[in-house]
């Protein structure tokens, strides 16, 4: 559970992320399906209320982890990935937050325990 609000906050708290959408601030809560979730950059994310944040990267997280077959752990390998998530935020906030989080799933699946 740990690595799971590590990743939300990784993923959110990109300091260099400037919201200046109006639209964005509007978002208090998160998309209801992946369809909506998908597509919401981390720009919109980060303007978002911090509660929807944490939803909304744990929900895409858990998403990735369950098509990819494998599990976030808490401990190291969840901060690995939480570390992943908000420099890649951070390089590109404009990137879809979902590709953000799956690439940084890929780049670690060899490290993850498989899903059973």
């Amino acid at each position: 559970m740990t690595s799971r609000i590590l990743l939300a906050l990784g993923a959110l708290s990109v300091a260099s992320v400037i919201a200046s959408s109006a639209s964005a601030q509007q978002a208090a809560l998160p998309p209801l399906n992946f369809d909506q979730a998908a597509y919401i950059t981390c720009r919109e994310a980060h303007a978002m209320n911090p509660e929807a944040r944490k939803a909304l990267a744990v929900f895409l997280a858990e998403h990735s982890a369950r098509v990819r077959g494998v599990m976030i752990p808490d401990g190291e390998q969840g901060a690995q990935l939480a570390h992943l998530v908000r420099g890649g935020c951070t390089l590109s906030p404009d990137a879809y937050l979902f590709t953000v989080v799956d690439r940084a799933i890929v780049a670690e699946s060899s490290k993850l325990p498989k899903r059973k």
